[in-house]
């Protein structure tokens, strides 16, 4: 009977079972104070595979079947997500009929074609600040008059363009210079499950006509270069990029033959991306809380760059091997540099 079994044996087998229980125990200890025992243990702990994929092949079949499931779901639940964003585009094209005249306005103001009422101006103002740019794009920048958001038309593939108008001006002859940002809003077929929604896949930008020794993207260089052999010296003029606001309508192409492009260059691109998805979505909407410096965020995450020196040319030619470099001072800045055409 069950209540038998459970009284069998006597205090003579507990004393044993105690007595082994003591020395399992002892010896426990033994081991695990042992240091090439423990080594031997965590190298087979560190060899077994914990990765999700190993998981789940240890799961039953009926449970894998049900993952599978859930995976096809929301691979579905991706497609609709993108779906969403197209609308959201579409809404974006709507709404941004209806902001344009207030824009329009804007530009009214802003050129001086029309005043403002007394109602229109009336705004309380604490402080004003005149904060003016020490660069030689200010006088350039001074005639740009509006910048615009197009997006795509309905059928087309989403895109917005950036349109940055110019009245006349000494500089350049194109009145508006754009650039175009390529957006995709689809998940990826090889990782669905990445898609967070819309993103910038590619830019295009403008050829700037550029007017005769106006071009600020590059600056020209005096180079000494004394011959090896006689021992003269010559003064030559090269032309060598420079850093400039304008060099924004020259961006780096996206790789597109598969080809993987360098850290440098992905930056380069990844920075370029944000800097169109601010101007889409803060600066042309916000702009005049900008220029009053109120929308102006946290720049903790942001450095500035010391000016560096600058750059000597690469590589002497043939026959010289000594170089004394002297950049050509800039002009002020209604005057820049004469600069050759590229």
């Amino acid at each position: 009977m069950a209540e038998n079994s459970l009284s069998e044996g006597g205090p003579a087998d507990s004393v044993e079972t105690a007595k082994n229980a003591n020395n399992t125990e002892k010896l426990t200890d033994q081991v695990m104070q042992n240091p090439q025992v423990l080594a031997a243990l965590q190298e087979r702990l560190d060899n077994v595979s914990h990765t999700p994929s190993s998981y789940i092949e240890t799961l039953p079949k009926a449970v894998k079947r049900r993952i599978n499931a859930l995976k096809q779901l929301q691979v579905r639940c991706a497609h609709i997500e993108a779906k969403f964003y197209e609308e959201v585009h579409d809404l974006e094209r709507k709404y941004a009929a209806l902001y344009q005249p207030l824009f329009d306005k804007r530009r009214e103001f802003i050129t001086g074609d029309v005043e403002p009422t007394d109602a229109e101006s009336a705004w309380h103002s604490e402080n004003e600040e005149d904060d003016k740019l020490a660069e030689y794009d200010e006088p350039i920048l001074k005639h740009l008059q509006d910048i615009k958001v197009k997006f795509s038309d309905p059928g087309q593939p989403m895109s917005f363009v950036l349109e940055f108008h110019f009245e006349p001006n000494d500089y350049f002859t194109n009145p508006v210079l754009t650039k175009t940002y390529k957006m995709k809003s689809e998940p990826d077929k090889a990782d669905p499950f990445s898609f967070e929604g819309p993103e910038i896949v590619d830019c295009d930008g403008c050829t700037i006509d550029w007017k005769k020794g106006k071009n600020v993207t590059v600056k020209t260089i005096k180079k000494k270069q004394k011959h090896k052999g006689r021992g003269t010296v010559r003064t030559i003029t090269k032309q060598v990029p420079n850093e400039s606001f304008f060099n924004f309508f020259s961006p780096l192409k996206a790789s597109g033959d598969g080809e993987s492009l360098d850290e440098d260059s992905e930056f380069t691109l990844a920075s370029d991306f944000e800097i169109g998805h601010f101007f889409r979505e803060r600066i042309v909407p916000r702009a005049v809380l900008y220029f009053t410096g109120e929308a102006i965020e946290d720049d903790d995450n942001f450095e500035e760059g010391e000016e560096g020196e600058e750059e000597e040319l690469e590589g002497d030619e043939e026959g010289e091997d000594e170089d004394d470099t002297e950049v050509i001072p800039k002009k002020e800045p209604n005057q820049p540099p004469e600069c050759k055409q590229q």
